[in-house]
């Protein structure tokens, strides 16, 4: 098994896991390597080094790197996920049906127009936008 550090367009860092090289260059030939992250399928494999397990080596206090940060946002990302009701097309009718107290209250996510949006925030209903990468798009394990 080989793990290649990956990275897309965008500076999405990443780790693939392939069965050999000439897998990994099949697939990218194929465009089957995307990016978790925006689904950009541009990826080119970084220069890596050998992975060494050093138990108690590694610095808890160093500052979180990219990597790190982008992992933490992911985390995140899936609880949101997790905990709301994805209400799809249908989110600025619920979101009004919730406020007028014609649905029960619950935390709900979905898709709108920045027009619909802006009506919801006049109309003093709190939206908040959620950029949600490709990865997460796909149904939760």
């Amino acid at each position: 098994m080989k793990v290649l550090d990956l990275q897309c367009p965008h500076g999405h860092r990443f780790e693939g896991w392939f069965a050999s090289a000439d897998d990994f260059e099949s697939q990218q030939s194929r465009k089957l390597v995307e990016c978790p992250i925006c689904g950009a399928n541009e990826v080119s494999r970084l220069p890596s080094a050998p992975r060494l397990n050093l138990s108690g080596a590694t610095d808890s206090k160093a500052p979180a790197g990219a990597d790190q940060v982008q992992a933490h946002m992911m985390r995140a990302l899936r609880e949101v996920l997790e905990k709301t009701e994805n209400v799809g097309d249908r989110f600025a009718e619920e979101a009004r049906r919730i406020h007028y107290n014609e649905a029960p209250a619950r935390s709900i996510r979905g898709v709108t127009t920045p027009e619909d949006a802006r009506a919801l925030v006049e109309e003093g209903i709190e939206v908040m936008p959620l950029p949600v990468p490709v990865a997460l798009k796909e149904p939760l394990q």
